[in-house]
This record gives C-alpha cells, structure tokens and sequence, in this order.
C-alpha cells in the first residue's frame, strides 16, 4: 500500500473535519459481542489514534456507559488529536419515551426529551473525561417528541460549547426532512455497506442536496466483509450474529465468490480485503466516513490503513459489479 495521507472529510457544515474512516466502539462496550477487555480495547483505540485516525465514535448504550469510559481513558492524554462523536437518546434511568429493548436486566426506552438529553450530555462529559463534544448523534428516534424539541435542546447544549455539531441516526424519511427543516443538522448516522445499499436511494440524494454528511456504520457488515468469515463459523453466547440470516452458510458462500472479485484488488494494492472494502465504501457518491470496529490494535491498524487507500473509478467499478453479480438478493 502506498503512504499516501489519511483521507480527510468535513462533517455537514460544522468546520469540522476528520478522518473518512473512523473507529465505532459498539463492540468495546461487550453488550452483543461476548464481553470486552480494557486494556486491548485501550490499546485498540490508541492504535487507531497514532495510525492517524482521528474520528471515534461510540454511545452510552454501548455497554451502559462501558464503551464511553474506555474511550475516555484512552484518549485522556490525546483529546486534541480527536473528534469525538457520542450519542443519546436510548436511556435507562428513566421510563419515558417507547420501550426498545432490555439491556443487562434493565428496560431501555428511546426518549429524546430536552431535560433527558440534558441528563445524558452531563453523564457523557463525565465518562469520557471532557468538557465538549465534537459531534453529538441522536442514537434512535422518539416517536414521543417533537424533532424541533429535540433540536432546540441540541442547538442550546452547542450555543453553551458542550457540543460542536449535530447529527441524526437511524431515521426514517419523515424524520430526515424534519431535521433538515431545522436548518441545524450537520450528518446522519446510517447503516451501509456492500450488503445493504438502500440509503443510495432513500437519503444519499437528500444528503447531497443539502450539504448533510452520512456516517455509514457496519461498513464491514458485522465482519461479513472481513475476509476471514468463513462459511463453517460458529456464533455462540450472545453474539448478535448467531440467528442473523445475513449470516448462514449460504450467504456466506455468496459473500465468498464476491471475496474472490475483492482479492485481485487487494493484492494490486498490497492491501486486506477489509481494507479494499472499506475504500470501496467512502468511494461511493454521498458516503462521507465509514465507521469500522476494532477490538484490538492489529484490527484497529488495519482499519487504518484503508483512509489511505485510494481505488482508482475502474477498481471501484469492478467491485461494484462483482457485487451485482454475486448479491442480488441482499438489501438495495
């Protein structure tokens, strides 16, 4: 691969800028992952730091606040060289809001209310050791309060300097034009990646038109599009994977022969595969940064290399036949 620098990109009108390929924390948090380590994750993050990736995403519900106190004790010598992206909106101290989920014995709700977001910032500023947040996401949407309520709070929290940007995730149309109205968000934050393309269509145009950043998480789909997922994996415990049907051994196969298009790419470029889908993914039109789990320094490193990874549009197009050819059937 070659030394070209991190790939850079501006998030929505903020003036801020990071790098296009960020580190996402869900499985540093445990919760859906089989538990976690500290001090690899710690290890991890700082990796990713000094391998010049500036963007860390993670939330208080990864883990109940597990991921967010790692994260700040990872980056407690090193706040400058980040740009933080934290969320709210999926509580457990109160319940308000739309039940979601139990997490660890305890009911989840998605709640949006301006006093809980004021509730959540606090906690979060405290775990993750700062006083400010670069980009801060509402993580699911509230059915239960008004999006300009929930706006109106954001846009205080960043007039007092606690948060310097706006985003959105998990929206549907009706809540991307709400938040657009407000003139105040900055990016979404949606799910994307070589097996799940919808947002081409439904919010990529919409985003485009109205100079809105998409953060694609789950670029890797889970580690599907890692290159080390074999067919013959098992999945146990709780990890999310065992009962996701994107996972059985006949989509895996299916996921192998577009591997086998990947290949050629990588080893043009001296490359992973993880590395070359990640490139292929921020290559795509309105895809601003790709969010990638790491759970230990050597994948944290990997990851890392792909912002330096630039495809050429004939690479690009090859990859995106080969996924035309191979996964029909997965969600466009």
């Amino acid at each position: 691969m070659n030394d070209a620098p991190v790939l850079k990109r501006p998030i929505g009108k903020s003036g801020i800028e990071a790098s296009a390929v960020g580190l996402g924390t869900w499985a540093i948090g445990g919760w859906m992952w089989g538990g976690t380590d500290e001090t690899t994750s710690i290890d991890a993050i700082r990796a990713s730091i000094d391998a010049g990736i500036s963007l860390i995403d993670t939330a208080p519900a990864y883990g109940m606040g597990l991921a967010e106190a790692i994260v700040g004790k990872a980056i407690a010598d090193q706040r400058d060289k980040v740009v933080l992206v934290t969320k709210c909106g999926l509580v457990w101290n109160v319940e308000e809001g739309a039940y979601f989920f139990h997490q660890d014995g305890r009911p989840v709700h998605r709640y949006l209310g301006p006093h809980s977001i004021r509730y959540e910032i606090e906690h979060s500023l405290k775990r993750l050791g700062t006083d400010y947040i670069d980009h801060y996401v509402t993580h699911w949407q509230d059915a239960t309060t008004p999006i300009a309520d929930t706006v109106g709070e954001l846009a205080r929290l960043k007039e007092e300097g606690k948060i310097r940007s706006i985003g959105a995730s998990n929206v549907s149309k009706e809540d991307l034009a709400a938040y657009i109205a407000t003139g105040a968000l900055d990016a979404i934050q949606e799910e994307y990646s070589m097996v799940k393309r919808d947002i081409e269509t439904s919010f990529v145009p919409t985003c485009l038109a109205n100079d809105v950043s998409i953060l694609s998480y789950s670029s890797l789909a889970l580690g599907l599009l890692s290159g080390k997922m074999g067919p013959d994996r098992v999945f146990t415990g709780d990890d999310q994977r065992k009962d996701n049907p994107r996972f059985s051994p006949g989509n895996r196969q299916k996921v192998a022969r577009l591997m086998e298009v990947v290949t050629p790419v990588a080893d043009r470029h001296q490359a992973t595969i993880a590395q070359v889908v990640i490139a292929w993914t921020v290559a795509q039109p309105g895809i601003t940064f790709s969010l990638c789990g790491a759970r230990d320094p050597k994948q944290a490193i990997e990851n890392a290399g792909a912002a330096r990874l630039r495809l050429t549009a004939h690479e690009v197009a090859i990859l995106s036949d080969g996924i035309a050819e191979h996964l029909v059937d997965q969600d466009r």
